[in-house]
């Protein structure tokens, strides 16, 4: 990969970043998906095996015959991109100042599968929301850093980067940049880590605004958390008296629980997934299964459905990983982090949920009542899954807008 930088990395200061792939990267990328050697096709009629052949088939043709990188690589040429060095790693992010005098900062970060390519659809509605039907008390000044290890960041050579580090870094990032007050959004990962910046409550921080609410009882999340075995049992160990949104969010924890082994390998042998470092087409395989629902989606856009995402869409974002070869630097988080990704883990800072039907899992308002004691703002959607930002902009936007807007 290169890229182009004003100044000497290193350092503290802020300096100019932009994009630029070598051809011959490219090139490469062509031929490897060209070489791919396809397994036999799965024995089931659906996708309990994992991706099926089909779909992946499909990505592959469409990857090597019509996609082209370029087209996002402008787009991301397209807005202010910067880098900075935190404890040592560089960290890229995007930022856009509103031109509206009193837009509110505001820090998104990205999760697993994901990269700043997640939020770029959010930039203008954001930014400038009365070009996009809202009013400029709504504006923001946004800030899309890419995790340490993910896309153009660099990777961490020591370890100790874990959710906990990352939300530091976000603050020391925010004040690099002579933010004295801002508010922190984030999804999967950035879920995790705007939690520990609302559980660390920098007094820079107003508020955290989370569409994947880290809501589950303790007693309930300790009968899910990391462990297949007990998954496989704790349905069965639920307390009594749980409501319908309670007892249907628990079935889902289940699911996820039972069908999370890329977590698992990723939390234990990071090193061990060497193959994706090396076949592209292996790559996107294993980032199109981070859940059901959202490679149901993906599979339908391959096979020429209208959804919320586009083929280029996840190409981009695969494009991204293969391309910053950070596969391996990426699935290293899953190796530092101690901490569930669910359960509530106290909180106190305003905070504002918004529940997406597609979700890993549909917080209750109950739960996030308990989680969140300073809660301002909840509420279900109808549409949109784990990837709201990405499938959902305007919606996802919206809600933004309306979450935030009490602590203007």
């Amino acid at each position: 990969m290169a890229v182009k930088t004003k100044t000497r990395p290193g350092t503290t200061e802020i300096r100019p970043f932009s994009v630029d792939i070598p051809q011959a990267d490219l090139d490469d990328l062509k031929r490897r998906i060209k070489a791919t050697r396809w397994p036999d096709k799965e024995t089931v009629n659906d996708q309990s095996q994992g991706v099926p052949l089909a779909t992946i088939q499909a990505v592959a043709r469409y990857w090597e015959n019509e996609y082209d990188w370029r087209k996002v690589e402008a787009r991301l040429n397209a807005v202010p991109q910067f880098m900075t060095t935190i404890d040592g790693v560089d960290i890229h992010f995007i930022h856009v100042r509103s031109k509206h005098e009193d837009a509110l900062p505001l820090i998104v970060s990205h999760g697993w599968p994901g990269s700043v390519i997640e939020q770029m659809k959010i930039i203008e509605p954001l930014t400038d929301p009365t070009a996009h039907g809202g009013n400029a008390s709504d504006a923001f000044h946004l800030v899309i850093p890419s995790l340490p290890g993910h896309g153009f960041s660099g990777r961490p050579t020591m370890s100790g980067w874990n959710p906990e580090k990352i939300a530091t870094a976000w603050t020391e990032l925010m004040k690099r940049l002579g933010y004295s007050r801002f508010v922190a959004q984030g999804g999967d990962w950035g879920a995790v880590i705007v939690d520990q910046m609302g559980v660390q409550a920098p007094p820079e921080l107003l508020g955290i605004h989370t569409n994947m609410a880290g809501a589950v009882p303790p007693e309930i999340d300790n009968l899910f958390q990391g462990d297949v075995t007990a998954a496989n049992n704790a349905m069965g160990s639920l307390p009594s008296g749980l409501s319908d949104d309670e007892m249907r969010a628990a079935t889902e924890l289940d699911y996820v629980w039972k069908h999370v082994a890329y977590a698992l390998m990723m939390a234990t042998r990071p090193q061990t997934l060497t193959g994706l470092a090396d076949s592209p087409v292996g790559l996107a395989s294993f980032l199109l299964d981070h859940d059901a629902k959202s490679l149901a989606l993906i599979a339908q856009v391959f096979d020429g459905a209208k959804a919320g995402l586009t083929r280029d869409d996840i190409l981009d974002n695969i494009s991204l990983y293969w391309l910053t070869n950070t596969a391996i630097s990426a699935s290293r988080l899953y190796a530092e982090n101690k901490l569930s990704f669910f359960a509530a883990k106290g909180v106190n800072v305003p905070v504002a949920v918004s529940v997406f039907p597609d979700e890993l899992y549909e917080a209750p308002q109950s739960w996030a009542e308990q989680a969140y004691p300073n809660l301002i703002y909840f509420n279900k959607l109808d549409k949109g899954g784990h990837f709201a930002a990405w499938e959902q902009p305007k919606i996802f936007s919206e809600e933004l807008r309306t979450a935030f807007r009490s602590l203007r």
